[in-house]
């Protein structure tokens, strides 16, 4: 047969990386096999790395904890850094297959696919077990769809070349490919749960193909004389789903492939209604009572729900109104109209009756305001009309029409019952959505996607704004509990030198009114460590001593030497603390006064003059400064008036913060493991709790920051406003007499459901 060795030029890459292995010559007829499938599978692998990201990112915002998220995020951002090596060791080891395919390898084993890892470490047991099944079940997926024709493609390769292949053998087979897939991500390191949606991925985009991909070579293969008598079926082309619209949208790449096709959706409904044949027949009891009654179709079914959409009241009690009951009594009306008794379908039934259940959980809901249960309420109908038409519904957490419902539910979370809600922002909205609904749905469900881009779009705007408040609300306490915790330890310094002492009431209130400032000041500003601390600190200590009685004939020289520096030091300290000028220069008025005594005692102990130094011609520190040195001119015992009244005995010093009027009574304390102190414990920043401030009242908040320092809670509305601070105990003491209840904050519709179904298998069991 001809062979073409310079066509092979898409080999050379291959044949350069790896010269020690000679490549074998293909037919022609076999290297446009080659290239045209390399061409479809590089095609195929660009759009599964093109939708990677976005099935990653739903199940990053599906994620159940931080963990779970980052590695969601962290495995999109490893696909991207290693897309391009990734395609290129798969389209070279394809390359590589067909280039052996005249080769017999000697000594050298076929690696077992399912030693394949991701990573070169060896993998769990359970993980690798979890692999294993993934992958036989996606290439027994591939086998039975198109055994046939890859079959056919092996038998003419066989026709081709030396060596003898079969199905699992074959270069595009569903079992090398994968296994070329495998190793070239051997570089990822991913967990398991990551590797399983990859391998979806694969399946989706890659092996998805292989009907067309063999459908192409079979025909290239003909088309060169190679065993034209097997005739192949033309590959299967899915049509696409003219509804749902939303189908075809991002959602499409996220849930739906990991819950599998149509199948898939058949086996989680048909379980369903295995659970739901227990209560058929009793919420609709026509049905049972008349046997000869004609099953209506869902069309019709959907007529029904359309005229009781559109005829359902502005206002109405959600535990009024019943749809079971009216669907009721509208076939009862149609049969006696008809003359033919006609019931609602098995199936449709078991719907109607599954939707009935997930709003009787909703309404009942203590997590949704009251206010807006009789809003949501309304929904039942265009969501019951749209699990008619869609049964994924139940089985796909992207659904459009599904998160929706729980979006309103969770922007609901943090609202509280007022009485103008008519002109509440939020309250608009959802009545505005929901109004759409009942009148403009109809039967195509792609309205479902606007309502939801539009609310995310309102609900984005509303979050950023608060997140924004809330975290000036955040910033603002760790501002207050550092000027706290400042406000501490200024006065424990205060009191560790002054309590108990005898001192010039004008100097306690300086210390207390002006230095306590500066002292304040100081530890924001450089902490307790610093120099400048242990400098302001010094000042107050030599303030106190100057004032004190001194016996010591030495102590009239240092308190010459001292005032000087003192007055100076304080002066600029309560400059700096920005106090009031006039106090001030009251202040130092009266500390001259006192110094001045201090002096003429001084002077009476010793029964002498006064010695006023000689002026030396130069200027001190002190006048460069500006500072009067009122001792050098000392007045005369009986000039000396108005003295400051001094108190026996300086008591406790507690600083008020600003606004505070009196100091906080501290908390109860409670023991460590006091069952409240667990449930306050529990709290995390961003959880919803509803506080019960009396009969009538409630507040709904969340946790927004736990600032350490202060061991206080802050609680925030949903616009991000601060409206409640508890201590670590108060919040306790609210545990205890029930007053407060963490608001459960998973998703709504997803709660209903979990709950329905452990309802029925209970009633299954009983």
């Amino acid at each position: 047969m001809k062979t073409d060795a310079n066509v092979v030029h898409l080999n050379k890459a291959t044949a350069e990386q790896s010269p020690t292995s000679p490549v074998g010559r293909l037919p022609v007829a076999l290297i446009q096999v080659r290239d045209k499938a390399a061409q479809q599978l590089k095609q195929n692998l660009q759009s599964l790395f093109d939708n990677a990201d976005d099935t990653l990112f739903e199940m990053a915002d599906r994620a159940t904890s931080n963990a779970e998220q980052n590695a969601f995020f962290e495995a999109m951002r490893d696909l991207r850094l290693k897309r391009k090596s990734i395609e290129r060791g798969f389209l070279q080891k394809v390359f590589e297959s067909f280039a052996n395919l005249n080769q017999y390898e000697i000594g050298k084993p076929q690696p077992a696919l399912d030693a394949v890892s991701f990573d070169s470490l060896s993998l769990v047991q359970n993980d690798e077990l979890e692999e294993t099944v993934a992958l036989d079940a996606m290439v027994a997926r591939v086998m039975s769809r198109d055994a046939v024709a890859l079959g056919h493609l092996t038998t003419r390769l066989n026709a081709l070349i030396s060596k003898k292949l079969d199905d699992k053998s074959n270069p595009l087979g569903p079992t090398l490919l994968s296994e070329y897939f495998l190793d070239s991500c051997s570089g990822l390191g991913v967990e398991i749960k990551v590797k399983l949606i990859i391998l979806k991925l694969f399946e989706k985009y890659v092996l998805g193909g292989c009907d067309t991909l063999y459908a192409e070579a079979n025909q290239a293969l003909i088309s060169a004389g190679i065993l034209p008598e097997l005739k192949s079926a033309q590959p299967r082309r899915q049509q696409r789903p003219t509804t749902p619209t939303y189908a075809q949208g991002a959602g499409e790449e996220g849930i739906p492939l990991l819950e599998g096709a149509d199948q898939s959706v058949q086996e989680v409904f048909g379980a369903l209604q295995d659970l739901l044949s227990q209560v058929r027949g009793t919420a609709m009891p026509r049905r049972a009572q008349t046997r000869d009654a004609l099953p209506i179709t869902s069309n019709d079914l959907m007529r029904l729900l359309s005229h009781m959409q559109q005829r359902a009241p502005a206002q109405v009690n959600v535990e009024d109104f019943d749809l079971r009951d009216q669907l009721e009594q509208l076939l009862e009306r149609a049969s006696a109209k008809s003359g033919k008794a006609r019931v609602v379908g098995e199936v449709d039934e078991d719907v109607i009756n599954l939707v009935s259940m997930l709003f009787e959980f909703i309404l009942d809901d203590r997590t949704l305001p009251d206010s807006l249960k009789a809003l949501i309420g309304r929904l039942q109908i265009p969501m019951l009309k749209v699990a008619v038409l869609d049964k994924t519904f139940f089985s796909r957490g992207s659904h459009p029409a599904r998160r929706l419902l729980n979006e309103i539910a969770s922007a609901a979370l943090g609202w509280v019952d007022q009485d103008d809600a008519q002109r509440d922002s939020l309250y608009q909205k959802i009545e505005q959505v929901v109004q759409r609904l009942l009148n403009d749905f109809v039967d195509d469900p792609a309205i479902f996607s606007e309502l939801l881009a539009e609310f995310m779009a309102f609900t984005g705007d509303e979050r950023r704004r608060s997140e924004l408040l809330e975290q000036r609300t955040r910033d603002a306490e760790e501002g207050s509990a550092k000027a706290e915790l400042a406000r501490r330890q200024v006065e424990h310094a205060l009191n560790e030198r002054l309590l108990g002492k005898t001192l010039p009431e004008v100097v306690v209130r300086l210390l207390q009114e002006a230095w306590s400032k500066v002292l304040m000041l100081t530890c924001l500003k450089h902490g307790v460590d610093s120099d400048e601390w242990h400098a302001a600190l010094q000042t107050m200590d030599d303030l106190v001593w100057s004032v004190a009685p001194h016996e010591d004939p030495e102590a009239r020289l240092r308190l010459l030497e001292l005032v000087p520096g003192l007055l100076k030091a304080l002066r600029e300290g309560m400059a700096s603390a920005a106090f009031d000028p006039f106090s001030t220069s009251e202040f130092f008025s009266q500390l001259e006064v006192l110094h001045v005594q201090a002096f003429q005692r001084f002077k009476r102990a010793a029964a002498e003059p006064e010695v006023v130094p000689e002026p030396s011609g130069e200027t001190s520190d002190a006048e460069q400064a500006g500072i009067e040195l009122p001792l050098l001119e000392l007045p005369a015992a009986e000039e000396v008036q108005g003295a400051p009244a001094m108190i026996e005995v300086v008591e406790e010093i507690i600083l008020l913060a600003p606004g505070q009027t009196r100091p906080q009574e501290p908390d109860v304390m409670a023991p460590d493991d006091d069952e409240a102190l667990q449930y306050v414990d529990s709290l995390r920043v961003g959880s919803w709790v509803e506080f019960q401030e009396d009969e009538e009242h409630k507040l709904r908040c969340k946790l927004a920051a736990i600032i350490k320092p202060t061991g206080k809670y802050v609680f925030v509305n949903r616009t991000g406003m601060k409206v409640l601070e508890k201590s670590r105990n108060a919040l306790a003491v609210e545990f205890r007499r029930n007053a407060i209840r963490l608001l459960d904050d998973a998703l709504l519709f997803d709660r209903a459901l979990e709950s329905v179904i452990g309802n029925l298998r209970k009633l299954k069991n009983a």
